[in-house]
């Protein structure tokens, strides 16, 4: 059963909410709390798995509350549910929660919402990743592109397209830009996963609130990693988004945007764990290069989980479409889906190992694919194009 906190100061809200609820009560167990405090205190006394709370109380708002929570108790996942959407409280809230509904809120969609977060918890099992990555609210930027965004950002006259061009080539920049965009604060009746549309959308104040006022875009070093591993992974990471959009626009375009997004951010839990448990990462690259074996089995065997778990977790909490999670989940090992035609993980997963089999000098072009999978889509005689494709990239 889940154990759901929900937290606001209208003792209306709280009688509505445990009335739009009633058929869920054999499945949840709700707890309605009228404050911060209030709702920190029972939080102390029994464990719960999800918190929603309303964003403007008295006393203890709700990003103040979110982030005790953060702290306190890092495995709950976090929701605002609020009506209260000015600019100011929205970016104040960015960091403290994993996702946003906007009040009045439809039942279903906030049933949909609590059991996506809530079985998100489930998919990855060690304890100790998925504290650690509840109390992440960014994801490090390079040094350097981070410079290159500042500096645009100051000029009299910034470009739009040059920093939409500058955030593309960033993991950390990308996932939170199009976290932020495609919350329920913004009313947008469609997706958006590209960075051109949300940046425009959003606006340089905003962009420029997200990277000095909260410090989204944290300059990161690399002084306990091998030197240049991050700007290693980011280039693999480029060229893996770039050839999945290709791939994409040759099978089906209107997946082509998504399959860039998926591509681009398919090793961020590699990123993440390299940059937040560094000790245990070098050990999982000593493993794998003493044991010949492959990283991301190393991965499992010192973390618990591979890199592509610990991604698709976080994407999914911060509520990245569903397909590019799908695509980060399982871009090593895609015949663990259902999928019986070309999708956004397709793109990804033959893109890697177009790639893979690029780099390494007298690899077998067939030896890094899913072939099982290849054959089950029926694509098969596709892909000497795809080699062609790869090639230009």
């Amino acid at each position: 059963m889940i154990k759901i906190m929900f937290v606001d100061d209208d003792p209306n809200i709280l009688n509505g909410i445990r009335r739009m609820l009633r058929t869920m009560r054999e499945e949840w167990s709700i707890s309605l709390s009228g404050g911060g405090v209030e709702a920190l205190e029972v939080m102390q006394q029994q464990p719960f798995d999800v918190i929603v709370s309303d964003m403007r109380m008295p006393g203890m708002d709700g990003a103040e509350l979110l982030n005790e929570v953060r702290q306190r108790f890092p495995h709950v996942a976090r929701i605002i549910l609020s009506g209260y959407s000015e600019q100011k409280t929205i970016l104040k809230s960015v960091g403290a929660a994993h996702q946003y509904l906007a009040k009045p809120c439809d039942s279903e969609l906030l049933k949909s919402t609590v059991q996506r977060v809530y079985e998100l918890r489930e998919f990855l099992e060690n304890p100790k990743l998925r504290s650690l990555l509840s109390k992440l609210h960014s994801v490090p930027s390079l040094p350097s592109i981070y410079s290159e965004l500042l500096d645009e950002l100051q000029n009299e006259e910034p470009s739009i397209k040059k920093i939409s061009a500058i955030i593309k080539q960033d993991i950390g920049m990308s996932v939170k830009i199009l976290q932020l965009v495609n919350s329920a604060f913004f009313g947008l009746r469609r997706e958006i996963s590209d960075i051109n549309n949300a940046v425009e959308y959003l606006g340089l104040e905003t962009i420029r609130s997200l990277a000095l006022a909260l410090c989204i875009f944290t300059k990161f070093g690399e002084n306990q990693l091998p030197p240049g591993l991050l700007t290693k992974l980011w280039a693999h990471s480029s060229t893996i988004g770039t050839l999945s959009r290709r791939l994409a626009l040759m099978e089906d375009k209107t997946l082509a945007q998504n399959s860039f997004t998926a591509g681009l951010l398919h090793d961020i839990g590699r990123v993440l764990l390299a940059t937040n448990l560094p000790k245990e990462f070098l050990e999982c690259v000593n493993l794998s290069e003493k044991q010949g074996m492959r990283l991301t089995d190393a991965e499992v065997e010192i973390f618990g989980a591979s890199h592509a778990e610990v991604g698709a977790y976080l994407l999914g909490l911060w509520g990245l479409p569903e397909s590019v999670v799908q695509a980060v989940a399982y871009h090593h090992q895609p015949s663990r889906t259902e999928d019986t035609k070309f999708s956004v993980l397709s793109a990804v997963h033959f893109a890697e190992a177009l790639v893979e089999a690029r780099d390494e000098t007298g690899s077998d072009p067939g030896s890094h694919v899913d072939n099982a999978y290849l054959d089950r889509l029926g694509m098969r005689e596709k892909w000497s194009s795809w080699q062609t494709a790869a090639s230009e990239i």
